[in-house]
């Protein structure tokens, strides 16, 4: 895979060997890892060797701890546990993570949506300290310009160490604490490339933000005002909407209490420019709606249904444009890494927890309480 991240270790070498008896007082470790290719190349006939040996010899292998999945399901199938030591790759470098973020994606490949190979350790955000320089960094994790994530094509950033791509590893400044490094970099990315690469979304515009609270509405409401766009944001919950105020949301409205049309018609005097819609069947018909004429509805998702009514008549007949998008490319991740690190948009932390809770923080996620990114420390 290019740009791959997958564990990869240093294969033992065997030269011509004639009797056993050299080994007699060497201890050896032997170890056979399988990543989503297959068993690494391990000589057969070294381990017939070692295994002759008896176990005084065999020493356990390098490790480090992480949060695997060994099958689908719920939280319960998280794994606190030792996971093989990572060894860098040509053009990779490894990093010693002190925090990883959580995303929506890694509660799908908990559950199998989609089913990846396993052990798989999860985790697509994480930033901490290159171990060859010491320099602090930020993983940006859509590898090969976002066809490849972190966490869901390789191992992840729920761990203590990783390898990844040198290209993909970026500096990150003092101001920036590792959590709030970590907090930034899918969802920003993604966000980044929907308002600013495919909406081009210019100051004074106005944007319609589904279920602020989440990651990517979350950050949708920082860039849209790092731009100068004017963000009308909806939840379920009215302490959410009090946030979301605070953050510089110009208008707010409960979509379950509330009148979504009414509140957009009431702001905006014409209806939005831009929607970010990631809701799906149950916002869909809403977002058609309250878009204005020559619109632009962006869809990066769809956590109610991916089947909404289609609306034809509005599209044609508004002239709206639809953008689908996922995660970005490495411009889209500079674009956003910029405006974190200019200070211009800030990535919001909702709660931090040890690696060890990682199913408490998964938990907390899937009863959509987090305003925010939720973030595990990783212990020095």
């Amino acid at each position: 895979m290019a740009g791959g991240l997958g564990l990869r270790h240093r294969e033992a070498h065997v030269g011509e060997q004639t009797a056993r008896a050299p080994f007699a007082d060497v201890a050896f470790g032997v170890c056979v890892w399988l990543s989503g290719r297959g068993a690494y190349h391990v000589d057969s006939k070294l381990i017939r060797e070692l295994l002759q040996l008896g176990s005084g010899h065999v020493k356990d292998c390098a490790s480090v701890k992480a949060i695997r999945i060994h099958e689908d399901g719920g939280p319960a199938v998280l794994r606190y546990e030792d996971a093989p030591d990572p060894s860098p790759a040509e053009g990779e470098v490894l990093v010693r993570l002190r925090a990883a973020a959580l995303n929506h994606i890694d509660l799908w490949i908990r559950s199998g949506q989609p089913s990846v190979p396993k052990p798989r350790i999860l985790g697509s955000d994480g930033a901490g300290e290159r171990v060859d320089t010491g320099e602090r960094v930020v993983i940006n994790p859509g590898l090969d310009d976002g066809r490849l994530i972190v966490g869901e094509h390789t191992d992840g950033t729920d761990a203590e160490l990783i390898a990844v791509p040198e290209a993909y590893v970026h500096p990150i400044p003092d101001g920036l604490s590792f959590e709030e490094a970590a907090a930034f970099p899918m969802v920003f990315e993604t966000a980044y490339r929907m308002l600013v690469t495919k909406a081009q979304l210019q100051e004074g515009e106005w944007v319609l933000v589904w279920g602020i609270g989440g990651g990517v509405s979350t950050a949708s409401l920082a860039i849209a005002k790092a731009l100068g766009a004017r963000v009308l944001a909806t939840s379920s919950s009215d302490a959410k909407l009090k946030r979301a105020r605070e953050l510089g949301a110009d208008a707010v409205v409960n979509h379950l209490s509330g009148d979504v049309a009414a509140a957009v018609k009431e702001a905006t005097h014409g209806g939005v420019d831009v929607v970010v819609e990631h809701v799906g069947e149950a916002t869909w018909k809403t977002s058609l709606a309250v878009v204005r004429p020559g619109g632009r509805v962006l869809v990066c998702g769809a956590t109610s249904g991916a089947n909404p009514p289609a609306q034809l008549h509005r599209v044609w007949w508004k002239q709206l444009t639809i953008y689908g998008s996922t995660m970005g490319s490495r411009e889209d991740f500079a674009g956003a890494f910029e405006l974190v690190t200019s200070g211009r948009a800030q990535p919001v932390i909702d709660q931090v927890f040890p690696l060890e809770e990682a199913r408490t923080a998964h938990e907390r996620m899937e009863r959509a309480e987090q305003f925010g990114k939720i973030v595990l420390r990783i212990p020095e």
